[in-house]
């Protein structure tokens, strides 16, 4: 399958600054549903960089699998600042890795709220360091227009942090 030019292009970018910086890389996917970890392994080469990732698309999965708390999800929702910060450390946590990037959303059609409409993703990106966090509202956009705004925001966000 061809990705978009964009995506591709961004995601080559990525994978050659891990590579500088022989760092690696995990993700943990709600709304996108492993389309990051897609993107970045479509590139030639991302092996060496790229550990993999971890789709928790259910709440049950956010917590099995990388550790978000259920208090958290319980308190703040799954697309919330907090669980988006729990996601990434989680993710890097458990795959070991150096950077981890994490996203949970909503892609619509449905499930928006007055506080939380469609088009409202929460970004994070753990390292080392410390972990950033980006709240988009991506509007007028259908569901596929959500998750590859989505795609491409993680891969700057990654981009920035493996050049830091």
């Amino acid at each position: 399958m061809r990705l978009p030019n964009e995506v591709v292009d961004l995601s080559a970018k990525v994978v050659a600054a891990l590579k500088a910086r022989e760092l690696t890389i995990a993700t943990a996917e709600s709304c996108t549903g492993g389309l990051i970890a897609g993107a970045l392994t479509s590139i030639s080469g991302s092996s060496a960089v790229v550990y993999g990732g971890f789709v928790t698309y259910a709440n049950e999965a956010k917590i099995s699998m990388i550790g978000v708390p259920f208090a958290l999800l319980r308190r703040h929702g799954a697309v919330s600042e907090e669980v988006a910060i729990a996601m990434a450390e989680g993710a890097m946590a458990a795959a070991g890795t150096d950077i981890a990037v994490a996203v949970t959303g909503i892609a619509g059609p449905d499930g928006g709220s007055g506080e939380k409409p469609v088009g409202t993703v929460h970004f994070a990106v753990a390292t080392a360091d410390a972990t950033t966090h980006t709240k988009k509202l991506f509007k007028d956009m259908d569901r596929d227009g959500v998750r590859h705004a989505t795609v491409l925001q993680a891969l700057n966000m990654v981009l920035k942090a493996a050049k830091a």
